[in-house]
């Protein structure tokens, strides 16, 4: 079985689901409990250190499968993890931006009150945190491609001088 590249109209129809259930969600709570979802700052933070780690590991991850002087060659196991890992953030960040867009979107009519224009600005950063981590894990992916055996090679693939 061949890993295909990440499709962004996948992304795009998860991120579309999960903002139907989280708006969905922001309706229910407020129908059934009487109060607004809760839209916690920790989401946001979460996502943007989830973003940070992506980055910082394509960052290396190019380094060590370019042969950058100075860094240690990856092995082959560790290269086919780290694009399993990308293809994961890809899908897990356009959930989580579908997510808290839908539930910002549910929460618009209730711009008025300050609690919910609060919750309304954390679902906001936590949708452009989470698209960050979607952003980075196709670096990623991209960085883990191998090319095709007909592809052309380059003169810095050649091991003879």
């Amino acid at each position: 079985m061949t890993m295909e590249p990440t499709r962004l109209r996948l992304l795009v129809a998860l991120a579309v689901l999960a903002g139907a259930v989280g708006w969905a969600a922001a309706k229910l709570v407020d129908a059934y409990a009487n109060r607004t979802l809760p839209v916690p700052w920790t989401m946001a933070v979460a996502m943007a250190m989830l973003a940070l780690a992506l980055a910082l590991w394509a960052r290396g991850t190019k380094a060590r499968l370019s042969g950058r002087e100075g860094t240690k060659p990856m092995d082959p196991i560790v290269a086919a993890r780290t694009a399993a890992l990308a293809l994961a953030g890809s899908r897990t960040g356009a959930l989580v931006a579908g997510f808290y867009l839908g539930v910002g979107i549910a929460l618009v009519p209730d711009w008025s009150v300050p609690a919910v224009r609060d919750r309304i600005v954390v679902a906001l950063v936590t949708v452009g945190f989470a698209v960050l981590v979607v952003a980075a894990a196709i670096w990623l992916e991209r960085i883990c491609r191998i090319p095709p055996d007909d592809a052309p090679r380059d003169a810095s693939d050649d091991d003879t001088l």
